[in-house]
This record gives structure tokens, sequence and C-alpha cells, in this order.
């Protein structure tokens, strides 16, 4: 009887944040663009090629490139999770991006699985961009 309360307190108080759990939206459609460079020119004048949706048990990911000649641009995301670490990588992978001009950045810590999508859906961007 003397260990049945604490081990009563200490499941109820186990399962409090499970009952206080709610789950984010899979996926937010929202664009995030890069600033422009300020030596180039027009994006209207710009090639856009979309990268392939990538699946993550947060939600979905989709990366579209804006080109001028060659150079990458602008970076948009079409569709990214909900979620405040995405909201924050964000801005770091499109900067790492735009300063790359490549797929090879690194991921950001505390999105990884999300840095890893974009990593993906940037290099099939690319890849159909050649």
């Amino acid at each position: 009887m003397k260990r049945a309360i604490p081990v009563l307190l200490l499941t109820v108080a186990g399962l409090v944040p499970l009952w206080r759990y709610e789950p984010q939206a899979e996926t937010a459609t929202v664009a995030a663009e890069a600033p422009a460079d300020p030596g180039s020119g027009s994006t209207a004048a710009g090639r856009v090629v979309a990268g392939e949706v990538q699946e993550t048990r947060y939600g979905q990911v989709q990366v579209q490139l804006t080109y001028e000649g060659d150079r990458i641009t602008a970076v948009t995301l079409l569709k990214q999770p909900s979620s405040a670490p995405t909201r924050q990588a964000v801005p770091v992978l499109v900067e790492e991006t735009l300063e790359a001009q490549s797929a090879e950045v690194d991921s950001v810590s505390g999105a990884t699985t999300t840095s890893a999508a974009y990593v993906r859906s940037l290099q099939s961007a690319i890849d159909s961009a050649e």
C-alpha cells in the first residue's frame, strides 16, 4: 500500500504530457524567398524550376529555384512543415544554397529531417534545370 500512492502519482504525472499533446498541421504551403542579389537583373527574365515533393514525417517539402543564366538567384519553398524548427531553418538553408550555388549545404540542427528533404528537393530542381 505504501508503494501504491507514489506509483499512481508517477503514472499520472507521466500521462499528463500525453493528454496535453497537440499534433501540428502536416504541411503549410508557405513561400520563403531569399533576398535578391543586388547585382542581378529582374527575376522575370529568369528561369523557374520546381523540385520534387519530398515526404517527411512532419509534412511535405518542395523547393523552387529561380535561375538567371546558370546562377541560382532565388529559392522559394512551395511546401514546408509548419513547425518552429522549420521556420528557423529555412532562411539558413536558403542563404547557404545561394552561397554554394549547389545542393551541398549543411543540415540545420534541430531541423535535420526537414534539411534532408530540402536538399533532396533542391537537388531534383538542380537536375531538372540542367
